[in-house]
C-alpha cells in the first residue's frame, strides 16, 4: 500500500496557486484545496492537477532536511553543533548515529511523491479525454518520471502499481504493496515518459518555470546514464529488489552511456532559451534569479504569501515545507561575534547582527562543511570564483542599521582593540594556513573563538581552524530580499527565492562523464569540462571583497585542466560547481563512488576556540547505497512481518 487517501487522491493543499513574474504567468490556476476522481474527468481539474505536480516539488526542494539527506555524510558535509539526530544519523559515523527505517531524512522521497505520481497517471489516463492537449499531459509524463527516477535511485525498485493496475489512476487504497524491480522502473516508467515528453513538450516553457523539451532532455540523459552504471555495477553493489543486470531490451551499459552522451549534446546543441550565465556570480546573485541556467525550481515569491505558502514579513518562520529554508542549516551564528564599543575597555557589543541579505539570513548551525571542502575541493581560490561565491568568509558590520540601537555609533573596535566601521570585515576565514592566527583560549575577546593578527583589525580563522560551531556560511542559496529598507529587513521567515532542481551546466557534466565512461562525439570530456570551467575563471564581482572584480581568468582555468579526465576529477568539478545544493549523495551513488570519497573527514570540535583538527571515520557499507523504505509504509501494509521482512531494502531489518 502507498499512502494515498481517496479524499486526496490528486490533494495538495493549495495546490494551485497564480502570481505572475515577467511576461509570463507561473501556473495560472485557481486554488483548490481537495481534488477527487471526478476533478480528472474535467479539463480544469487536469490543469489544475498539472500545477500541483509543480508545487509538489516545493515539499522537497528548498526543505533544510532534503538538503542535509543529500549532504551530510558525503566528502561535502557533516553534523554541525546544534544539529540533532536528523542531521547526525546520515553522517554514518555510528557513534554519532546510524541510519534505519525510522530515519526521518531518508524516507523523504518516498513520503512525499507517490500523491504526485498518482496525479500524473489521472491526468495521463483522462487527460485527451477530457480535451487536454497532449503538450500539457506530457508535463505530466515528465514529472512521473522525475519522481519515480528519485524513487527508484533512493531505494531501488518500487511499485509502479498504486493499486489499479501498473502505472494506472488509483482511486481504492489497498494495504498490499509489491516493489518492481530497477530495470522495470526505468524502462516501463521512467524512459517512456522521457522519450514522450520530449517529443511533445515545447521548445520554450508554456509558464515562467515550466518543462519544456530541453528539461526532459536533461532528466533523459542522466536517466540513461544512471542506468548504465547500474548494469556496469563496477563495485557490485548489491539491489534490491534482486534482479539480473540485463536490459530487456537487450541494451548494454556501454549503449547506455552513449545515448546519455548524445541526448546531452542534443540539449546542448538546442538550448532553447536556455543558456550558461556569463558569470558564477550571476549564476547566484538572488537579484537574477530564475535566469536562462534555470531549467527547473521549486519556486517562491516576496510578493505574495499566498503564492508562497508562508510568511514573508514577520519575527518568525516555519522550518518546513513547502518552505524555502535550506540556507539556514549551513549558516552558523555570526550574530555571536563580539566587538567593542570602548577603545580603553573591552565592552562588547554585536557587530554583525542578523539581516535578510544573501550573506547572513537566519543561522540554524546544522551542517558543516569539512576542512577538506575548504582546503582540497576548493584549492584555487585565486583563479576560480566558486569558493567566492560559494561560501560568506567575509562578515561585515552592520550594527548602523535601523533597529539595533547603535545606528548612531560610527565606530567599534575589534581584533587587536583596531577601529572598525560599518562595511568593514569584522571576521575573516583565511585563504588558506600559510599564517597561524594566535587564537588564544575558549571564546576570548571574539566570544566565538577566533584569532587575531598582527596589525589587523578583523578577527581571523585559518582553514585548519574550522569547527562544528564556527565555519564558512553559504552564500550562494542565501537569503535575498528587496525589502529591507535601511533596517535588518525580515531575516527570519523563509526565504522567497526559488530553489533550483535543475540547470543548464549540468548537460556538459553528464556528456564529459559519459565521455569517460566509454562514450564519444564530437567533444571530449575535457572539452565539456573546460566550458564550465572557463566560466569559472571570469569575475565580475567578488562577493567577500564586496568590491566589483573585474577578471578573466579562463585561461589559467582551462590550461590547469589535466589532459586526460577521470571520473574522481569530474566528481571534484560537479561539487565545486554544485555545492551546498543537494547533487552530492545522488552523484556519489550513482557512480559508486560514496564509500570511497567520503570513508573521513576532519574538522574540529563543538566549542568555541575548538582549533585542533579531528579526523572522523565513516562506516559506509555497500547495503547504505540503498535507503531503508520508511516504517510507516511497513507499518500500513496489512500483510504478514515475513513478507514486510521481504519488502524492506537487506540490511535495514
Amino acid at each position: 500500500m502507498i499512502n494515498l487517501n481517496k479524499k486526496f487522491i490528486a490533494a495538495i493543499f493549495l495546490a494551485s496557486l497564480t502570481f505572475s513574474i515577467g511576461c509570463n504567468e507561473i501556473l495560472d490556476e485557481q486554488p483548490r484545496g481537495i481534488y477527487t476522481p471526478e476533478d480528472f474527468t474535467t479539463e480544469r481539474g487536469i490543469s489544475q492537477g498539472v500545477t500541483s505536480l509543480y508545487r509538489q516539488m516545493r515539499t522537497l526542494y528548498g526543505n533544510g532536511y532534503w538538503l542535509n539527506a543529500n549532504m551530510t555524510g558525503t566528502d561535502e558535509a557533516t553534523w554541525a553543533q546544534s544539529a540533532d539526530g536528523n542531521f547526525r544519523d546520515l553522517d554514518m559515523t555510528g557513534a554519532a548515529g546510524s541510519i534505519n527505517s525510522s530515519t526521518f531524512p531518508t524516507s523523504m522521497v518516498w513520503g512525499s511523491v507517490f500523491p504526485s505520481i498518482n496525479t500524473a497517471n489521472g491526468i495521463i489516463q483522462n487527460g485527451s479525454g477530457a480535451g487536454i492537449p497532449e503538450s500539457l499531459i506530457s508535463e505530466a509524463r515528465f514529472f512521473r518520471s522525475f519522481y519515480y527516477f528519485l524513487l527508484v535511485q533512493t531505494y531501488g525498485g518500487v511499485p509502479l502499481d498504486l493499486g489499479s493496475g501498473e502505472l494506472a489512476f488509483n482511486i481504492d487504497p489497498k494495504t498490499t504493496s509489491e516493489r518492481n524491480t530497477v530495470t522495470e522502473v526505468y524502462t516501463k516508467a521512467i524512459f517512456p515518459d522521457l522519450i514522450k515528453a520530449i517529443d511533445n513538450l515545447p521548445a520554450n516553457a508554456r509558464v515562467k518555470g515550466g518543462v519544456t523539451k530541453n528539461v526532459a532532455r536533461l532528466y533523459l540523459s542522466k536517466a540513461y546514464l544512471t542506468y548504465a552504471w547500474w548494469l556496469q555495477n563496477p563495485n557490485s553493489i548489491p539491489t534490491y529488489p534482486e534482479t539480473p543486470r540485463t536490459d530487456p531490451d537487450g541494451h548494454n551499459a556501454q549503449w547506455y552511456f552513449q545515448k546519455a552522451y548524445d541526448i546531452a549534446l542534443e540539449g546542448i546543441s538546442n538550448p532553447g532559451n536556455y543558456a550558461l550565465q556569463p558569470t558564477y556570480y550571476d549564476l547566484h546573485r538572488g537579484s537574477n534569479d530564475r535566469n536562462s541556467e534555470c531549467m527547473l525550481y521549486a519556486d517562491h515569491t516576496e510578493a505574495s504569501e499566498y503564492f508562497n505558502e508562508g510568511v514573508i514579513q514577520a519575527s518568525y518562520g516555519d522550518g518546513w515545507s513547502p518552505n524555502n529554508f535550506a540556507a539556514w542549516m549551513l549558516t552558523w551564528n555570526y550574530t555571536n561575534i563580539r566587538s567593542s564599543s570602548s577603545s580603553t575597555s573591552w565592552t562588547s557589543v554585536s557587530p554583525v547582527q542578523r539581516a535578510a541579505t544573501q550573506d547572513l539570513g537566519r543561522p540554524w548551525t546544522r551542517m558543516a562543511p569539512t576542512i577538506q571542502v575548504i582546503k582540497n575541493t576548493f584549492a584555487d581560490k585565486t583563479n576560480d570564483s566558486r569558493y567566492d561565491v560559494t561560501f560568506v568568509t567575509t562578515y561585515r558590520g552592520n550594527w548602523n542599521k535601523e533597529g539595533t540601537g547603535l545606528t548612531n555609533v560610527a565606530t567599534l573596535y575589534n581584533a587587536n582593540s583596531l577601529p572598525v566601521h560599518p562595511g568593514d570585515a569584522i571576521l575573516t576565514f583565511l585563504n588558506d594556513d600559510s599564517q597561524l592566527p594566535s587564537y588564544g583560549s575558549g571564546g576570548g575577546q571574539s566570544n566565538i573563538g577566533a584569532g587575531t593578527l598582527p596589525g589587523r583589525a578583523d578577527w581571523v580563522v585559518a582553514p585548519n581552524g574550522i569547527n562544528r560551531i564556527v565555519y564558512p556560511g553559504i552564500w550562494k542559496i542565501g537569503t535575498y530580499r528587496t525589502d529591507n529598507g535601511n533596517g535588518l529587513g525580515y531575516p527570519n521567515p523563509s526565504l522567497t527565492r526559488p530553489f533550483v532542481a535543475a540547470k543548464f551546466s549540468e548537460f556538459y557534466f553528464l556528456a564529459a562523464e559519459a565521455a569517460v565512461k566509454g562514450a564519444s562525439g564530437s567533444l571530449s570530456a575535457r572539452d565539456l569540462i573546460n566550458v564550465i570551467r572557463a566560466r569559472a575563471g571570469k569575475w565580475v564581482w567578488s562577493v567577500n571583497g564586496n568590491i566589483a572584480k573585474v577578471q578573466d581568468n579562463s585561461a589559467a582555468m582551462t590550461a590547469a585542466t589535466p589532459s586526460t579526465i577521470t571520473l574522481d576529477y569530474i566528481l571534484d568539478e560537479r561539487s565545486r560547481e554544485y555545492f551546498g545544493e543537494g547533487y552530492r549523495w545522488y552523484d556519489l551513488v550513482r557512480t559508486q563512488t560514496w564509500g570511497q570519497k567520503a570513508a573521513s573527514y576532519s574538522i574540529g570540535g563543538v566549542n568555541y576556540g575548538d582549533h585542533t583538527p579531528q579526523t572522523v571515520n565513516r562506516s559506509i557499507q555497500n547495503y547504505h547505497y540503498l535507503r531503508p523504505i520508511p516504517r510507516d509504509q511497513l507499518d500500513r501494509m496489512e500483510v504478514s512481518a515475513e513478507i514486510k521482512a521481504k519488502y524492506q531494502n537487506p540490511g535495514y531489518n
